[in-house]
């Protein structure tokens, strides 16, 4: 294992990936990048990368090479992270990666969902609550609220609860960060109450150009009704303007709450993650 892989063992790692057609989880991929956590590589014999894991905090993901599958190499990366409880991520509800799961001790934990929406369709009209105005991410003022709003609102979030500000200030440097499509609702002292930050995927393969609801998070301790809905409409119809024609979002299965205000939007499931978990 290592906590920072080299420059060219990432660019590796991210061409595993590909040719994978995996998609690593955004916090992994950063990790590749810059460091942090544990990364497992395994080689073949000719020396050629044969997979890749990811592990932290009693989580990770794992990829294999599709030329090298059924050759241990699975097996061996995941004995890496050793004994006891383990949550290990699944892009997509994969049947080989389930048998896998459950050959190694694994059960299904939870279900992330991927829903997608048309920017096409009209949106319809959510106003904000009375004396609450939107306005713009302002990077190096404005990150402390955030963290201290993105805490209480993800309080239980296994991951997104745990942010700090080198998590913020990473995601601020990377190339697809745009402060006018973090959209901060904000009180008339400017305290802020809840938050929708979008972020742009450009197209990939089969899959179009994607405006994200990256985020979205309303502070429990000044909750407003219907800050929920009007945040999603507002990072919306930004990403409309910016010319997107589809928008996604992550979602948690149990999370009915947002499931519901969601659906209610006009989303409707594209794919799962699965997280499997041993005990």
């Amino acid at each position: 294992m290592t906590e920072r892989l080299s420059a060219s063992a990432a660019e590796a790692v991210l061409a595993l990936a590909a040719a994978a057609d995996y998609s690593l989880s955004e916090d992994v991929e950063l990790r590749v990048r810059n460091g942090g956590g544990e990364h497992v590589l395994a080689h073949a014999p000719d020396g050629s990368l044969a997979g890749y894991a990811f592990f932290e905090n009693g989580s990770g993901e794992l990829v294999v090479h599709p030329a090298h599958r059924r050759q241990g190499h699975g097996t061996a990366l995941l004995a890496a992270a050793g004994p006891g409880p383990l949550q290990v991520w699944a892009h997509g509800d994969d049947p080989g990666a389930r048998a896998f799961a459950e050959r190694n001790g694994f059960t299904r934990a939870r279900v992330l969902w991927q829903m997608r929406r048309s920017l096409l369709e009209p949106l319809p009209d959510v106003p904000l609550p009375d004396g609450v105005t939107v306005r713009g991410f302002r990077p190096g003022s404005d990150e402390q609220a955030w963290l201290g709003v993105n805490s209480r609102a993800f309080a239980h979030h296994p991951e997104q609860g745990r942010w700090t500000l080198d998590d913020l200030l990473v995601r601020e440097a990377e190339p697809w960060f745009d402060p006018a499509g973090f959209l901060l609702a904000v009180d008339i002292t400017d305290t802020v109450l809840g938050f929708h930050w979008t972020k742009v995927h450009p197209p990939a393969g089969d899959d179009p150009a994607l405006g994200e609801i990256y985020v979205l998070g309303v502070d429990p301790s000044g909750h407003r009704r219907g800050l929920g809905a009007a945040l999603s409409v507002a990072g919306l119809r930004h990403l409309a303007a910016a010319g997107l024609q589809w928008s996604s979002l992550y979602v948690d299965e149990s999370n009915e709450a947002a499931v519901r205000l969601y659906r209610g939007l006009g989303f409707e499931i594209y794919q799962a993650d699965i997280n499997y978990h041993r005990a």
